[in-house]
């Protein structure tokens, strides 16, 4: 299942420009580091696809900065690794981007978890196949039959949010999406700190 990871599914209306705000990118990179550390953002080797990605919201209604897509492989990221999402439309399943590369083939997702809430202010999405089967079932977790980055994923997280304790757990599994994770948070140390955590209870 894991073969369509990292693909952009969307349109993606991306134009090439500057980093986002250094101050932002650095935050992200402060909480990306022991994501990586822990192998909850990373690089497939047989595949040579990357996966897992962190926003934070940044800018209008709507906006926010996340890292680009095929950027899991680095341990450490820079402004140069990350895109403003400034636009996007679940309906014709279109993003728009500016910076120095293509925002990540998640973006639709973290569009839809923004629009659950103005309290959520960070979102984090990571793999582990030890804590998908762990959790998937026992906790908020999407339709088996719907696949990331579609237009669909966006019902199904407004389904949870409103349906079961994702509000307040701030995790979610992504059932059709094998080893897929996501965490909301009011900062982005706080879900970023919500997975972290998990991860390293026992198991």
């Amino acid at each position: 299942m894991k073969t369509d990871e990292g693909y952009i599914k969307f349109i993606s209306d991306w134009t090439e420009g500057p980093a986002p705000e250094r101050a932002a990118t650095d935050l992200l990179d402060t909480w990306r580091r022991p994501l990586h550390r822990a192998g909850l953002i990373g690089h497939y080797a047989d595949l040579g696809i990357g996966y897992g990605n962190i926003s934070v919201r940044y800018g209008g209604p709507g906006q926010f900065i996340i890292s680009c897509t095929q950027t899991g492989h680095l341990p450490t990221t820079t402004g140069e690794h990350y895109a403003l999402v400034t636009a996007c439309d679940m309906d014709e399943n279109r993003v728009a981007c500016v910076g120095p590369a293509e925002a990540s083939s998640e973006s639709l997702t973290h569009a839809a978890l923004y629009q659950l809430d103005s309290e959520i202010n960070a979102v984090v999405h990571v793999h582990s196949l030890r804590l998908w089967e762990e959790l998937r079932g026992h906790v908020a977790t999407t339709s088996v039959n719907v696949a990331y980055g579609t237009p669909q994923m966006a019902h199904e997280f407004a389904r949870l949010y409103r349906d079961t304790d994702f509000p307040t757990s701030g995790i979610a599994v992504m059932a059709g999406h094998e080893e897929g994770i996501v965490s909301i948070g009011r900062t982005l140390e706080q879900a970023a700190l919500r997975v972290l955590s998990i991860a390293a209870g026992p198991g």
